[in-house]
């Protein structure tokens, strides 16, 4: 039986990174997160560190196929196999589609969809030869709903799913299992950033009359990544407070 110790959370210095790095941590795993921006990196690695959690970082641009191999055989080098990947890592590039260039298409469906890809596909062999493995996509409401000026993201998330439930068709016989978790608006250093009206705005269409927390869509990563999960495969976890529903 494989030690199930090993995390890699991409976008792990972001709002919705930080608590799941935090969370796994708490839960006892070895956490590896993936960042792109070395400055911003390093200021929270320092400041994870003051506040009592070590996390193993490592760079690499998930939209690149060969910088996750890389990246992943370094981790595997460093701690053994990945047990949990969570795809976590995305970008927005908004516009109409009437004025989207080739340029933000590509982006966003590179970082956010291809980058499932590569991260997937440079870690499942090792997960099916050790016979465990949990992987948890990141989506969005939006994938679910429509959202004027998100033809490229919407689409993108929209194909997380679709990749999340084929793939763990594939897996599911071989201790596998792959689930997506689409959070609606959360409250972000980022979201929280915005003018108060518009902040008013986005509440009044949420029934709970609030937006989500971090650390709640990290709550329902740790239980997604635990043993105790492994009849879940293929499912996609809407938490976005009621805001959309099917």
């Amino acid at each position: 039986m494989p030690t199930r110790k090993v995390a890699l959370v991409t976008g792990a210095t972001g709002g919705l990174g930080t608590d799941m790095c935090k969370k796994l941590h708490d839960d006892g795993y070895t956490v590896c997160g993936n960042y792109r921006s070395e400055e911003k990196a390093e200021k929270w690695q320092s400041k994870m560190a003051a506040d009592g959690y070590t996390f193993h970082l490592y760079q690499a641009d998930v939209a690149d196929f060969d910088q996750v191999g890389s990246m992943v055989a370094a981790i595997e080098k460093d701690h053994g196999i990945i047990n949990v990947l969570i795809n976590n890592a995305g970008i927005t590039r908004d516009g109409s589609f009437r004025k989207m260039t080739r340029e933000q298409w590509d982006d966003v469906m590179n970082s956010n969809l291809g980058s499932v890809f590569n991260c997937c596909r440079h870690t499942i062999n090792q997960m099916v030869e050790q016979g465990y493995g949990r992987i948890i996509n990141i989506s969005s409401v939006n994938a679910q709903r429509a959202q004027f000026g998100q033809v490229n993201y919407a689409s993108a998330k929209a194909g997380m799913h679709g990749f999340t439930k084929t793939l763990a068709i594939e897996t599911a016989s071989k201790g596998i299992t792959i689930n997506t978790i689409s959070p609606g608006y959360i409250a972000t250093d980022m979201v929280m950033a915005v003018a108060e009206n518009v902040r008013d705005q986005i509440v009044s269409g949420i029934p709970v009359g609030r937006m989500g927390g971090t650390g709640e869509i990290a709550h329902l990563v740790s239980f997604l990544a635990s043993e105790q999960a492994g009849f879940i495969t293929g499912a996609n976890y809407a938490i976005n407070g009621g805001q959309h529903m099917f």
